[in-house]
């Protein structure tokens, strides 16, 4: 298990459980009880805790042996079980834990300050470590985590003491202050510097004030190590509620920071104090969504009797447009809103004008600003079967939990449906009912993994399906995002994902068109210009200053607000687009246009301009 883990943190995320004192609290144990002594007394409650933990999926489980050290048990009269404590704690562990998870033999400070600051000589404090660590893989752990330490002198010790009688993977985390610093001055940067000098495998943050500043924390030690980090937060601060400590952070508050930590590197997330099965069940899916490549390797090992045979994203044409693209045609789009009924009599009439004047197909926003609309889904296939018109399926994250976008997706394959465009999605309180909870399992990377999974004959939990999937996948991009750098990453990130083509938010400045284009242009990935045919001044004004992501440059709202009549405003914006399409179309492979309002005809004009450009 030993090279196991060496080798899994370097291809996985790991998840490692939560709080065993909070669990044990939450049971009926009494504070001033020693926890540790349980492992003795109560041998069933402490294996049920660590039961809970891998059936929310943890992948590691921690021994129950924290305070299980000389100094700490001397006040409960424990002295002389110490070696029983720490053996029975790692054997209860085991016991649960099998050969398919990891146990961690847990150590903590010793609760009383070490030379200099205190009385105890550092050799008295490698010997209390010492004698813990020996009973602890006489009991059978795979690892150490070293965990709570404020006082990095403490930690040396600590680390010292396990190297000396034990060559097991060792998890070394350190707990801050609110103000980014050890109780005794010792900064995120003075903790990887020293223990980077003591090679342990994993260097981290537990406990602290909760998951957000440990995200600042962690933030800083990637910077500046190539060591594996972990990142196990509190459940928030305390609360005293009628006599008791309540944590208030929630598993879904969790989850999303279990996703940031991952984001910057995090190889291990679990859960400190206040947190419970439930916390670590919501960061499990958490890392299940973001981290779903992982599985497609796991294709390429199983015998091929036993699943679908796995694709490359170039080995087959997956629809029409897909064809198109490979054969280098210029595309054209046209973005239709569901309706707002389940009337789809005037959207099936809108496609077969579309279709009649040489567009190559229309692609369906998912809920546009949060309202509620004819699934795009439903309203994909009736396009494609009434009107013959190729569709492109926008797919967002906020309405359905990852089950429900798994479901969709297969049933979106059996319908025929094969362009989807992955997205985040607006969030509910842009839209018509903004007190609507929005799910929000994963964003548009993770969703792009699950369906990448997917066409590579795999489910998220890594089950082989009967049939993979064979969907042409596509990702926005926004070109003037305020925050381009951050923009220009998840970019990076969407078509690692598996982003096969890429559609643009409607872009209104060329220059900064063009920089983005500079910079997609090493990802050899096709890309479709979303332009937008303003319809008035005031339209304009509403799209710059209350939709979110939207710019639109004064000098472009200076020319609309010039017009004399709405006709006069209506042809400037269609001059306007054409001015964007002619600009744009040397370096992309398409465009897409978003005509304000259902006006079609509209976006029809625009591409009426191609005609006398030579345009395929």
């Amino acid at each position: 298990m030993t090279s196991s883990f060496r080798e899994r943190i370097k291809n996985e995320i790991l998840v490692c459980d939560g709080a065993m004192g909070t669990m044990l609290y939450a049971k009926g144990i009494y504070i001033n009880r020693c926890f540790d002594e349980l492992n003795l007394s109560n041998p069933k409650i402490v294996k049920d805790i660590h039961q809970e933990y891998i059936d929310a999926g943890a992948d590691i489980i921690e021994t129950n042996t924290f305070g299980a050290n000389r100094f700490k048990l001397i006040p409960h009269g424990l002295e002389d079980k110490i070696y029983e404590i720490n053996y029975w704690g790692a054997l209860l562990a085991k016991e649960i834990a099998g050969y398919k998870n990891f146990v961690a033999g847990s150590m903590g400070p010793l609760g009383r300050p070490i030379e200099p600051i205190g009385n105890i000589p550092r050799q008295d404090a490698r010997a209390a470590f010492t004698e813990q660590a020996e009973a602890l893989v006489n009991g059978g752990i795979d690892i150490f985590i070293l965990e709570t330490f404020n006082d990095i002198n403490q930690l040396e010790c600590a680390i010292e003491a396990v190297q000396s009688v034990s060559v097991l993977p060792i998890i070394a985390q350190v707990s801050f202050s609110d103000e980014a610093k050890t109780i005794f001055g010792v900064t995120a940067t003075q903790v990887v510097t020293r223990l980077d000098n003591l090679h342990v495998d994993v260097i981290g943050v537990n406990c602290s004030t909760g998951p957000q500043p440990i995200l600042d924390e962690i933030e800083q030690m990637a910077a500046l190590t190539k060591t594996r980090l972990s990142a196990m937060p509190n459940a928030g601060m305390p609360k005293l509620v009628d006599g008791r400590l309540i944590y208030l952070a929630s598993p879904e508050y969790f989850a999303e920071y279990a996703k940031r930590f991952i984001q910057t590197g995090v190889s291990i997330v679990g859960g400190c104090c206040g947190t419970t099965p439930e916390h670590i069940r919501a960061i499990k899916a958490a890392v299940k969504a973001l981290r779903p490549t992982r599985l497609i390797d796991k294709v390429k090992t199983i015998e091929a009797h036993e699943t679908p045979t796995t694709v490359t994203r170039e080995a087959v044409i997956k629809s029409e447009f897909n064809r198109k693209i490979k054969e280098g045609q210029f595309v054209t789009s046209i973005e239709i809103n569901p309706p707002r009924s389940p009337n789809s009599e005037k959207v099936i009439e809108s496609c077969l004008h579309i279709k009649g004047n040489h567009v190559d197909l229309v692609n369906i926003p998912d809920g546009p600003r949060a309202s509620a609309r004819m699934s795009p889904l439903a309203l994909a296939t009736l396009i494609e079967s009434q009107s013959g018109l190729e569709t492109i399926l926008h797919y967002t994250c906020r309405d359905r939990n990852i089950l429900g976008m798994q479901s969709d997706l297969m049933g979106a394959h059996a319908l025929g449906l094969r362009n989807i465009l992955i997205v985040t999605g607006d969030p509910p309180k842009l839209g018509d009912y903004p007190t609507a909870t929005a799910v929000f399992n994963v964003d548009s990377i993770g969703l792009l993994r699950i369906a990448s999974n997917l066409n590579n004959g795999m489910d998220l939990a890594g089950n082989p399906i009967e049939s993979a999937t064979s969907f042409y996948l596509g990702a926005g991009a926004n070109p003037g995002a305020i925050n381009r750098v951050e923009e220009f990453d998840r970019l990076k990130q969407k078509i690692e994902a598996g982003a096969e083509y890429i559609l643009t938010q409607p872009i209104f400045e060329s220059s900064l068109f063009d920089q983005f284009m500079d910079f997609i242009t090493q990802f050899n990935v096709p890309v479709l210009a979303g332009i937008m045919p303003l319809a008035s001044y005031r339209n304009a004004e509403f799209l710059h200053n209350e939709v979110p992501g939207m710019v639109i440059p004064l000098e472009i709202r200076n020319r609309l607000e010039a017009a004399r009549t709405s006709d006069d405003a209506r042809k400037i914006g269609i001059e306007i687009a054409q001015e964007m399409l002619l600009h744009t179309k040397p370096t992309v492979q398409g465009i897409y246009l978003m005509p304000p309002f259902g006006r079609y005809n509209a976006a029809i004009e625009v591409f009426s301009i191609l005609a006398g450009r030579g345009a395929p």
